[in-house]
């Protein structure tokens, strides 16, 4: 058998193959792989609406069972706090007195697009979303709202937002790992008394001492359908366009504690988880 002819073109062509997996092992192995580039944010913005449920409204942050908006991580006006509407009105204090509230406790994502027009109707250039807990904390666990349900009251709410605030910056924040919350409560009584008293989250905390295999798994299928949503709001802001920023599942990935719910229900943040929830979705957002 004869050997094969490599003319100069074949070896031109093996060099320049060579080079390029050389380029890209490079590349890679020092964390250069290049990303879409998301959109320059622009100057800070003027008036800003926050929409969701009870953990926007900061609900016993402040007081026993009630709303406590000026605690809220977004539109709040708590120095304690530092929310997201203060830090830019650091930059620009034209937004002072431009922060809207209008998210309502017990939300859920089917309310969003009620909540979008609101935001709508106040002509604002920066609009935060943070929904889906009461999606999947219910009374058990099939209540949850479907996956592509959810997607559908999403999409509903950002083309509202699209249609009619097409200038504005969105940014969709990560549901809270509800599962984290079971952890770091199982173990205290108040914590578990609270559940149960009122009914708290009972699809995820319901038996929160039980290692029994179906309690066990019914904590995983909660939990991935906290995931499930994730996923749909990452997507959903991708399809949204340029002017759309998700956090990166960064409020998802928080470790928080015990000491940063509120001691009446165990469920909501404090001042201090407030406090927290702020800074770490500031960082992962447009960065004015």
């Amino acid at each position: 058998m004869s050997a094969t002819r490599r003319t100069p073109t074949d070896a031109l062509a093996t060099l320049l193959t060579a080079a390029v997996l050389t380029a890209a092992i490079l590349v890679t192995s020092i964390g250069l792989v290049a990303t879409p580039a998301h959109a320059d944010p622009g100057p800070p913005p003027a008036s800003m609406a926050s929409l969701g449920d009870s953990i926007t409204r900061g609900f016993n942050a402040c007081g026993w069972y009630v709303d406590c908006p000026s605690r809220s991580f977004s539109t709040g006006d708590d120095a304690e706090v530092n929310s997201h509407y203060l830090r830019i009105r650091t930059a620009n204090p034209a937004i002072s007195g431009r922060n809207h509230n209008d998210g309502r406790s017990g939300a859920t994502s089917a309310d969003m697009a009620g909540q979008a027009g609101t935001a709508v109707s106040q002509g604002v250039g920066y609009v935060t979303m943070l929904i889906g807990a009461n999606d999947a904390c219910t009374s058990s666990e099939s209540g949850m709202t479907p996956v592509s349900t959810f997607r559908s009251n999403i999409d509903a709410a950002l083309n509202r937002l699209r249609s009619g605030l097409p200038e504005a910056r969105v940014f969709v924040i990560s549901v809270p790992d509800i599962q984290r919350l079971w952890s770091v409560g199982r173990g205290n009584l108040a914590a578990r008394a609270a559940w149960s008293l009122f009914g708290i989250c009972q699809s995820m905390l319901a038996n929160p001492t039980s290692n029994a295999q179906a309690d066990v798994d019914r904590r995983s299928r909660v939990r991935q359908r906290v995931v499930d949503y994730n996923t749909q709001l990452a997507q959903a802001c991708a399809a949204y366009g340029s002017n759309c920023l998700f956090d990166g599942n960064t409020v998802f990935s928080y470790p928080f504690t015990l000491g940063q719910l509120s001691g009446w229900d165990y469920f909501h943040p404090n001042a201090a988880g407030q406090r927290v929830l702020a800074g770490i979705s500031y960082d992962a957002g447009f960065g004015w």
